[in-house]
């Protein structure tokens, strides 16, 4: 809140004009009011009203006339990530294609276009960080949508931060980078931790329907980033929790972009554990999944956190090998089974890319957009503050999982939408097999390859 105003004020006096100063503590130190000889000697508290009036109450004037609204953007359309960077592109492309032929957003009186300016961050932090730099004080401007990777996002956002332009993204969920006390900082994507909570929650149900051993031992695998020590925690606080239903007897991390997961698979391999959870991202989950099936290793729940279902992996590791796998998604195309924003999202989303069905990645990219679209327009403004707060307040109809998108404050204005968890079938289907309410199919445990 603004302080109150000191009381007393400065005069000063020409022959034919005076001047009223009244000093804020506020980044409007000074306003100076001009007043007409006859006029002078009312008293300053008149004007001292008229700056508190200003200084605190509701925000600025009308925008000045312009042309357009830019909003600016980096992605990894190079380097490791740039298969998913491309398909975040696809979101964001779509949702401003949508927005301008409509004839753009509705911002006061004025009818604006959106512009997306979009630079490849090669998926390289320093690189994602410059850039952000270079949109904001070169390419000037109004609002940043978000990077993928939790790594990239953690870094990228500190810029954002520092200039008070609004960001949103739904490419790193990481929950280090929502608990730095971030105001500009907004994320569509809910916490991998919850993934890691999620994931254990079905595992859980078949333990207590008689489909795996009690007490379970498990294999933990993670990725040495913000993003696998969530999936960590979210995986050992249940275990911890679960009075003896579960134990890990492999609990290890592994760098990003590895080439050579086989010490690790050797130690998976001689703790004959039951259960094989690990969390990487699409490239090491490739390269980590095509070695363990060369290890002739089998377990009777296989995961690689909220990788699995992609059609790239299938792909690349051959249908047969990625039977029963299962995955944690942020969003899945199947959502669209029922009327409502997942099946206009998919209906629109197939007739801009030739049928192809979009999987969580544009999905979040998508949301985010038109989330950051909506607040410009609640807004009324192009004001970074305006929106911000719109953005602080927001609670709306999404495609999420859930239903309602709002940024709590107290987790660090992150969506805390639930996880929806699929599992490759001998069709080459991945049904969502929970939650129950929004299920496609029926997920089978223990993995039947394994012969148990």
């Amino acid at each position: 809140m603004t302080e109150p105003l000191n009381g007393d004020c400065e005069l000063r006096e020409t022959a034919e004009v005076g001047y009223c100063r009244h000093t804020l503590t506020t980044d409007i130190r000074h306003a100076w009011f001009r007043l007409e000889a006859p006029m002078f000697f009312a008293r300053c508290s008149i004007f001292g009203l008229l700056v508190a009036a200003l200084a605190t109450g509701p925000v600025a004037a009308a925008d000045p006339p312009r042309s357009k609204i830019s909003v600016g953007a980096t992605l990894p359309l190079t380097g490791s990530e740039a298969r998913i960077g491309g398909f975040v592109k696809e979101g964001y492309e779509l949702a401003f294609e949508e927005v301008n032929k409509a004839g753009g957003l509705q911002v006061g009186k004025q009818r604006l276009p959106v512009a997306l300016t979009l630079l490849d961050d090669t998926t390289n932090q320093a690189t994602a960080v410059s850039l952000a730099d270079r949109l904001i004080n070169s390419d000037k401007v109004d609002f940043l949508l978000g990077t993928y990777s939790s790594h990239l996002v953690e870094a990228q956002s500190t810029v954002a931060e520092q200039y008070k332009v609004p960001y949103i993204q739904g490419g790193g969920g990481a929950t280090k980078i929502f608990k730095r006390g971030f105001k500009y900082l907004f994320g569509t994507i809910s916490p991998v931790e919850l993934l890691g909570t999620t994931l254990m929650t079905w595992i859980n149900l078949q333990q207590k329907a008689g489909k795996l051993p009690r007490p379970a031992k498990i294999a933990l695998l993670w990725e040495n980033t913000a993003h696998g020590k969530d999936f960590r925690k979210g995986v050992s606080d249940y275990v911890a929790q679960s009075g003896g239903a579960y134990s890990i007897s492999v609990d290890e991390s592994f760098a990003l972009d590895g080439k050579d997961f086989s010490a690790l698979l050797g130690k998976v391999k001689a703790a004959k554990v039951d259960l094989f959870l690990a969390d990487a991202h699409l490239p090491d989950y490739i390269t980590m999944h095509r070695q363990y099936v060369a290890s002739g290793m089998c377990h009777k729940v296989v995961s690689y956190g909220a990788r699995g279902s992609e059609k790239g992996a299938i792909d690349a590791l051959g249908p047969e090998n990625v039977k029963y796998v299962l995955s944690g998604v942020w969003w899945s195309a199947q959502l669209a089974a029922k009327p409502g924003p997942s099946r206009d999202f998919v209906e629109a989303f197939k007739a801009r890319f030739g049928g192809r069905a979009p999987e969580w990645f544009q999905a979040l990219a998508y949301q985010s957009a038109k989330t950051l679209f909506l607040a410009i327009q609640q807004a009324g403004s192009v004001d970074r503050e305006a929106v911000r707060q719109r953005l602080a307040a927001m609670k709306q109809p999404s495609l999420l999982p859930g239903g309602p998108l709002e940024f709590p404050a107290a987790l660090g204005q992150q969506a805390q939408n639930p996880f929806v968890v699929q599992q490759n079938l001998p069709d080459g289907k991945a049904p969502i097999i929970y939650p129950f309410d929004v299920a496609t199919g029926t997920g089978v445990a223990p993995n039947p390859k394994c012969g148990n």
